[in-house]
């Protein structure tokens, strides 16, 4: 009951204000100290800064079982807290037509070891045509739909299992290296692309851990432009300490809209891909001869309701529930992890300016393990962010 009250408390403190103002736009600065660049009617370079404040109070509800979903059989662990997740600023110089500098760091990371942490995006690109950009630094390339949205604008709780499970596996989340992207129309038919080649041993680091590639790329089909519906494939290959690793992954995602409020988005996508990381950290007698034996699978499913308020500062609220299955050594010893989270927001603002969600996170093994992250839990979530 104490932990109900301090939930209901801080419900009433974020829903009872009104948010007042308009939407701050981007904040673009003349950069009077260094040398510009006049073409027509256009000075470089040009600055845009932006940000990200997100923060969360969680209780967990199962007992024994701490806020980071670890379990202690002990009854130790905090079962509930307040935290910053992100304090985001982006900074965007468009040095001429075609050339781009961003830098993005996540100053929450300071609030434990800030090695490989902080510092997100860090890359030059180079825009020829729309048919093809080159994207050199530390980015995030594609290999999902998830790396094609910044984290202000997810439809649920935080990224899926499987987006970080691959992040760690060097095909997604943020890495160093080198790409190209392109739009082009096949026909009446959209179609964009994307190749990528990554160290792929994660962000920050200093060297490549071994002499390896990752390489990947992305192809998505417009297959309805009424309905939004595209199809994205995705495959890479690499080497890892001189063993070759492979992913796959198929991803297809629409947007229908019932009347002038309502509209519901669609993403459904599936990952498979060999699990190198478990493979190396397991002694050479407790594993077999095979990295291939080692294959981690997931799935999710997420569908999101909106429906438009535009009631004074009240945009519009949205109900999703996003439902996965992933299994990180599915071949030989399977232990799936399913996670169902149900997620309710108010958008205050416009384009998620300011946004509040409640929801759950439920997670279920098929094997539970004690003093460990394998066991089922239940999170109650209040997540609050804004972006500038």
């Amino acid at each position: 009951m104490r932990k109900l009250s301090v939930l209901i408390s801080v419900l009433y403190i974020l829903l009872c204000p009104t948010v007042k103002g308009q939407e701050p736009g981007p904040v673009e600065l003349d950069k009077r100290d260094s040398v510009q660049q006049t073409k027509g009617d256009v000075t470089y370079p040009k600055l845009q800064i932006k940000g990200l404040f997100q923060a969360r109070y969680l209780i967990s509800a199962t007992k024994d079982v701490d806020v980071n979903g670890l379990h202690h059989s002990d009854g130790s662990g905090t079962d509930n807290n307040f935290m910053v997740k992100y304090m985001r600023v982006q900074m965007r110089a468009q040095i001429s037509k075609r050339t781009e500098v961003a830098v993005l760091a996540n100053l929450a990371d300071f609030k434990s070891d800030p090695k490989t942490k902080v510092l997100e995006n860090a890359y030059l690109k180079y825009t020829f045509s729309p048919k093809l950009a080159i994207t050199v630094g530390q980015f995030r390339p594609w290999f999902g739909i998830e790396e094609t949205y910044p984290i202000d604008i997810i439809k649920s709780l935080d990224w899926s299992n499987q987006y970080l499970e691959f992040g760690k596996l060097g095909w997604a989340s943020f890495q160093i290296g080198m790409a190209a992207t392109g739009e082009v129309n096949l026909g009446d038919m959209p179609f964009s692309y994307s190749f990528s080649v990554v160290n792929g041993n994660g962000k920050n680091q200093v060297v490549d851990n071994d002499n390896g590639k990752q390489y990947s790329t992305r192809l998505v089909f417009g297959l309805s432009k009424k309905y939004g519906v595209n199809l994205g494939l995705n495959g890479g290959i690499g080497e890892v300490v001189k063993k070759q690793v492979h992913a796959l992954g198929v991803d297809l995602s629409g947007n229908v809209d019932f009347g002038k409020r309502w509209n519901l988005d669609m993403q459904l996508e599936a990952k498979q891909a060999i699990n190198h990381n478990l493979y190396y950290a397991l002694d050479e007698e407790a594993r077999t001869s095979k990295l291939s034996d080692y294959l981690v699978r997931g799935i999710y499913f997420l569908p999101n309701l909106r429906y438009e308020v535009n009631y004074y500062n009240l945009s519009a609220f949205e109900l999703s529930c996003r439902y996965e299955y992933i299994d990180p050594n599915y071949k030989l010893n399977a232990n799936a992890r399913q996670t169902f989270t149900p997620m309710f927001g108010l958008e205050f603002l416009k384009n998620y300016g300011a946004r509040i969600q409640l929801g759950l996170q439920l997670d279920r093994y098929k094997k539970q393990t004690q003093d460990t992250n394998e066991y089922n839990k239940n999170l109650f979530i209040v997540q609050v962010q804004s972006r500038f």
